[in-house]
């Protein structure tokens, strides 16, 4: 397995993702992961907090299922307050690389009016190729 990146010459440089991302192999869709430890417990009421419990939710799903960082194709981010995420920017960035590396799948970020776990302020969703 392996897969891509497809960034079209005539697109915008994508900075922290890729526009697409092509491969082949067995598809494994993780389900909406938020900032919860093993006790289903939110971690913090901190974005960043959230955002690293939240990412390391998800590569646990995909090293469970014989994956790694480079596995995800696809993720979708949902938070609660754009602006918050803008402002973090930099300090998720370098959390995103302390787990990822410099893999940048195809990617999304939604602004959504809430969470259904209470205090939550993201959720991440993936697609992996492995």
């Amino acid at each position: 397995m392996s897969l891509t990146p497809v960034n079209p010459a005539g697109l915008a440089r994508p900075v922290g993702y890729s526009h697409g991302m092509r491969g082949r192999g067995e598809l494994l869709f993780v389900a909406g992961q938020v900032g919860w430890d093993q006790a289903g417990r939110m971690v913090s009421d901190d974005l960043l907090a959230q955002f690293d419990q939240a990412l390391a939710n998800v590569l646990a799903v995909v090293q469970e299922a014989g994956g790694g960082p480079e596995s995800i194709a696809r993720m979708t981010l949902y938070v609660t307050d754009k602006d918050e995420y803008v402002r973090l920017r930099r300090e998720i960035g370098a959390a995103y690389r302390r787990r990822m590396g410099k893999h940048f799948p195809a990617m999304a970020l939604i602004e959504i009016q809430a969470l259904l776990e209470e205090g939550g302020k993201i959720e991440i969703e993936a697609t992996a190729l492995l």
